[in-house]
């Protein structure tokens, strides 16, 4: 007796009947230039999901689509898997029914055949502009009045034979049904070549036309993904709004649980999921994009990754936020200079599924250098702070572990003494995020508060010793801060070429060898030029 597994592959397998030429061509044709339109090209999963979808049903597949049999099938998905906690097909089927009410919304006229994925199945329906003639059968042949044609062996006819008029009329006749489905299947193929072309050509223009400034995003601009409420202020006071400019996807709200390597969890308390998409329109310029991500205990036993597309590049291919994190509940940032919107005037920024679902916290789109990471200054205080330079800081952030101190001191030796009044202190990391096309230079500030002869700790030379690495690499070794300037005094230690990881990162640990490690102040400087 055949398994239940062998037996849906031999239903599956059946076919309902052979599919009429002529339509088969037409919907293959109509899935061409579906597939080549601006609404599908720049998105693997759609195109993917469409394709199979029609493919199958022209194939003459008896079994109807199902959810787990997609999963399975293009997403890769386990057999057996539980739809229930993984929306990914039901998130790309509503993205690709959007996709295609936006096509036929710009082709209105289309190509005689329109294919249509209604709500609730996966199985297409083509709706017809006219039915399909079907195709003529050519009329039985007479049986051969003598033997020789049977064996194919014409026989001689006397010049001075002749038909009678009536059977070339027949033959003529006969002629036409037989060249009439083929003279239709040409018209039909050029008229919907040349409305499609038409349209698509219509398209292409709307698109090269300049969007109106009212309709162009204001930038800085923030984004808090999956969220629909009122905007949010950080502790720098920069305020990110709800999300918008993004079609597919849904949000998931995140449980409460503390998140590190960030001052700001509320960029962090939901997602968007599912395959998804953001079409942000543009002034011409540059731009910086940053992402935010971060993991959970939900996906922590399971091997998840997804690729994020600008503008129809790969940026992030076999992206595991949690490997890329370096543990749960960790935050991630990725970090891309050089982004300009496309010719149609938009910065398109699509997220695909490859072994799990893609997942985004939060965007943020800020004006950028060309061709240079904007500068990061961070300062151990919660809230920003400007120096005599009018230059910002921004509160602690990208740390984990350590403590921050909560009295401000009085230091000497610099213009910007706020700069050096705070510390965090302990066994700690960083993990800076940058483009990780560039080298940097890196400055750290540092300030002695608790040893000397008339500091709390008593003490003086020797009594704080501690080690700075960034990325395995040896910055500071043995580093005595009183040794240096004493107490209260703004000590600054500055190295360059410093290189990123192939996650974009600069790693800072601070390693206490005697008493605390401690850090004032973080610069980094891109070295481009």
């Amino acid at each position: 007796m055949a398994s239940s597994t062998e037996l849906g592959k031999n239903q599956r397998d059946q076919v309902d009947g052979p599919v009429d030429p002529l339509e088969k061509s037409a919907v293959a044709r109509e899935l061409e230039f579906i597939l080549k339109s601006p609404f599908f090209r720049t998105t693997r999963r759609s195109k993917e999901f469409l394709a199979h979808v029609v493919n199958y049903k022209l194939e003459g597949h008896q079994e109807p689509l199902k959810e787990r049999m997609i999963g399975a099938e293009l997403f890769h998905r386990p057999a057996g898997y539980a739809t229930g906690d993984d929306a990914v097909v039901r998130v790309q089927a509503g993205e690709v029914r959007r996709r295609l009410e936006q096509y036929y919304h710009a082709t209105p006229e289309g190509s005689g055949v329109r294919i249509h994925l209604p709500v609730g199945s996966y199985t297409p329906e083509f709706i017809w502009a006219q039915k399909t003639p079907p195709i003529q059968e050519p009329p039985e042949t007479a049986k051969p009045e003598h033997p020789e044609q049977e064996r194919n062996i014409a026989p001689f006819v006397s010049p001075l034979s002749r038909r009678p008029i009536w059977a070339y009329v027949l033959l003529a006749a006969g002629l036409i049904v037989l060249a009439a489905p083929a003279f239709y299947l040409v018209s039909r193929v050029r008229r919907s070549a040349a409305s499609a072309t038409a349209a698509h050509s219509s398209v292409a223009a709307a698109s090269a036309r300049p969007i109106p400034s009212s309709a162009l995003a204001s930038v800085p601009l923030r984004l808090l993904a999956g969220y629909t409420g009122e905007p949010q202020t950080d502790s720098a006071g920069y305020v990110w709004q709800a999300d918008r400019y993004v079609h597919g996807g849904g949000p998931w709200r995140r449980p409460d649980a503390f998140i590190g390597r960030t001052s700001d969890p509320l960029l962090f308390q939901q997602w968007r999921t599912g395959d998804f998409a953001y079409d942000i329109p543009l002034q011409p310029g540059v731009y910086e994009l940053h992402l935010y991500f971060v993991t959970s205990d939900r996906a922590s036993n399971s091997f998840s990754t997804f690729s994020v597309a600008i503008n129809g590049d790969i940026a992030l291919r076999g992206f595991d936020v949690n490997s890329d994190a370096m543990g749960d509940n960790v935050a991630d940032e990725r970090v891309f200079r050089d982004i300009s919107p496309g010719k149609d005037g938009m910065a398109h920024i699509s997220f695909a599924s490859e072994r799990g679902a893609p997942q985004l916290n939060a965007l943020e789109i800020l004006p950028g250098i060309p061709h240079k990471l904007l500068p990061i200054r961070l300062v151990t205080l919660p809230t920003s702070f400007t120096d005599h330079n009018g230059q910002s800081w921004h509160p602690d952030n990208y740390y984990l572990n350590g403590r921050l101190s909560d009295q401000h001191q009085q230091t000497s030796g610099s213009a910007d003494p706020d700069l050096f009044a705070t510390e965090r202190f302990g066994h700690f990391t960083y993990a800076l995020p940058v483009d990780t096309r560039d080298q940097y230079t890196l400055v750290l500030h540092f300030a002695e508060f608790y040893f000397g002869p008339q500091s709390p700790g008593g003490g003086g030379t020797g009594s704080r010793v501690f080690r700075v690495m960034c990325n395995g690499v040896m910055l500071l070794d043995s580093f005595d801060i009183f040794r240096e300037g004493g107490s209260l005094h703004a000590i600054t230690k500055t190295f360059y070429h410093v290189r990123p990881t192939a996650q974009g990162k600069l790693n800072l640990t601070f390693e206490p060898i005697s008493q605390n490690a401690t850090v004032s102040g973080i610069e980094v400087l891109d070295e481009s030029q």
